[in-house]
């Protein structure tokens, strides 16, 4: 089961950071790391999403009627020249979507970790959210997931085998009133600022030679 982490690393995440790099302007460094926040964080709202049956089989019919994983097999061409605006309207869509009305606050919060604005943290997250479902999507026929306790699972171990803990703070951050102080302390603890070992930070921080 490819996670989360394994795709950051390989030469297609590599490919990633540079094309958001290069479309939004900002440094790859930069990038890195609001990517390595922002995909734990969409795939955190997303299983908390799936954990109605609605909501799982909303998620379900997106994968399988445009997020089949296709986006992932010429990351190169979606790069070349600008990213399409469809695909940037439709990573507004899923970010509309999936973080509702804690998306500022998201936004803001990474913006206060990675110290890149947030107009251009929500730029990074629109071109990501596709390609996240589209890994997802490809990991779900792949898996031949069909029903929401499958999805959970799939969620679960994309999210690198996270402990118990780690899961919850996702859910957390996710759950905040907004205010940004409670955010702020729990998005130090997810992201590892606080230098917690085995948390999610830790291990995407070692990602990006920390």
């Amino acid at each position: 089961m490819a996670g989360l982490l394994d795709l950051l690393n390989s030469p297609m995440g590599k490919q990633l950071i540079s094309g958001v790099a290069g479309q939004t302007n900002q440094p790859e460094s930069k990038t890195a790391d609001v990517l390595s926040m922002a995909m734990p964080l969409l795939l955190g709202a997303m299983k908390k999403n799936v954990s109605t049956s609605d909501g799982a089989e909303g998620l379900m019919s997106a994968l399988s009627s445009k997020h089949d994983g296709s986006i992932l097999d010429n990351l190169g061409g979606l790069f070349q020249g600008g990213v399409d605006d469809s695909v940037v309207q439709d990573g507004a869509g899923i970010l509309g979507h999936v973080f509702g009305d804690k998306q500022p606050v998201v936004e803001n919060t990474l913006s206060q970790k990675s110290g890149l604005d947030a107009g251009s943290v929500s730029q990074i997250m629109k071109i990501a959210a596709p390609i996240v479902m589209g890994f997802l999507g490809k990991q779900t026929s792949q898996s031949n997931v069909s029903d929401s306790s499958g999805m959970n699972a799939l969620l679960g171990s994309m999210l690198g085998g996270q402990p118990q803990e780690n899961q919850s703070l996702i859910t957390t951050l996710l759950d905040a009133d907004g205010d940004g102080s409670i955010l702020d302390d729990v998005a130090g603890m997810v992201m590892g600022s606080n230098k917690k070992s085995g948390g999610i930070g830790g291990l995407l921080g070692g990602l990006f030679g920390k």
